[in-house]
């Protein structure tokens, strides 16, 4: 059985945030067009416009294959049986926006620059492609209430283990470096519009030091 697999998407091996990015920034400026402050002279203001209609930023999302195995005894051990199953898994990362506010944004006007404080990463539950899931039984005789205990067992292992193999440090910190570019490009263009030029966007998440 082959090890655990892992794909990212929505490309297959380039940078799987490109294209939300360049939508999300899309967005930002709509949104400023429609609801942007008349006070053009706040920057975080026009910032807050730009995120406040999005709720939930979904920057990222990891294919998971977690490959895990059963066991069932049955007639005081007489009828012993073994499943194992290769399971694609889903799970996407969000930033939860509605939690954004003014304490989170800092302006330098001198350096042209935003300072944004993320909240932390948000995990979804595995969405399990049991449709496609693979299959291999061992045992003389399986009952159907066997099989049926088999393949539940192995549903609640390969939820847990996608879950784990989520939050690995690799695909927390690839989750990380898509969130901030999405919501660089997301705000450098609303703030372009209104009038305050080339500004830079700096981007972090609680408790993350060093330069973003």
């Amino acid at each position: 059985m082959d090890a655990d697999r892992l794909t990212l998407s929505p490309t297959r091996r380039g940078a799987p945030w490109i294209a939300v990015a360049g939508a999300l920034a899309l967005a930002g400026w709509l949104g400023w067009k429609a609801y942007g402050p008349r006070d053009l002279g706040d920057p975080v203001a026009t910032s807050l416009v730009a995120l406040e209609k999005q709720d939930r930023l979904s920057v990222f999302s990891a294919q998971l294959s977690p490959v895990v195995a059963a066991d069932d005894e049955r007639m005081f051990g007489m009828l012993k049986s073994r499943q194992v199953a290769v399971i694609p898994a889903r799970v996407d990362y969000t930033v939860d926006m509605a939690a954004m506010g003014r304490d989170r944004m800092k302006w330098d006007a001198a350096a042209k620059r935003l300072d944004v404080t993320l909240p932390p990463l948000q995990l979804s539950k595995p969405n399990l492609d049991e449709g496609h899931a693979q299959y291999l039984q061992e045992g003389v005789w399986i009952t159907r209430d066997a099989q049926a205990q088999l393949t539940r067992d192995n549903t609640l292992l390969a939820e847990k283990q996608a879950a784990q193999q989520a939050a690995s440090p690799v695909l927390l910190d690839l989750a990380r470096s898509a969130a901030k570019d999405a919501v660089r490009q997301n705000l450098a263009i609303p703030l372009k519009v209104a009038g305050f030029g080339e500004v830079t966007v700096t981007v972090r998440f609680d408790g993350e030091t060093g330069t973003p």
